[in-house]
């Protein structure tokens, strides 16, 4: 039986920027989207922790380095700069391959620097 689990997170990612005009999408900082094994375009599930919305989209990787976040097209509307993302991927298990699984975690703080982080060198 396969198990659905959290498959990488970025906790506490600020909005640098929003855009209503850009295709739709989520913009990551290439670099943070490799350390948590985040792929470009793949799904993933956000929620604002400031103002309670859920939403799904996609990501597109940003400038390396440059610490963006940027929330585009109709997502734009869910959020602003300055707000706090949890942006998070799922993955599919055996049961049996679930039980020892860590997902990657990154928790950012100011300027979205990493202020810790869990499971990046496990799978």
């Amino acid at each position: 039986m396969l198990v659905h689990l959290l498959k990488s997170k970025i906790h506490r990612a600020q909005v640098t920027s929003a855009s209503v005009d850009y295709e739709g999408s989520l913009t990551v900082a290439v670099d943070l989207m490799d350390q948590v094994g985040f792929l470009p375009y793949e799904r993933v599930l956000c929620s604002n922790l400031a103002n309670g919305k859920r939403f799904e989209t996609y990501l597109i990787p940003g400038e390396p380095g440059s610490k963006c976040i940027i929330l585009n097209g109709a997502t734009a509307h869910l959020g602003k700069v300055g707000d706090r993302l949890t942006i998070m991927s799922f993955t599919e298990l055996e049961r049996s391959q679930a039980k020892a699984w860590v997902p990657k975690v990154l928790v950012l703080g100011e300027s979205n620097g990493v202020v810790a982080s869990r499971g990046l060198q496990s799978q």
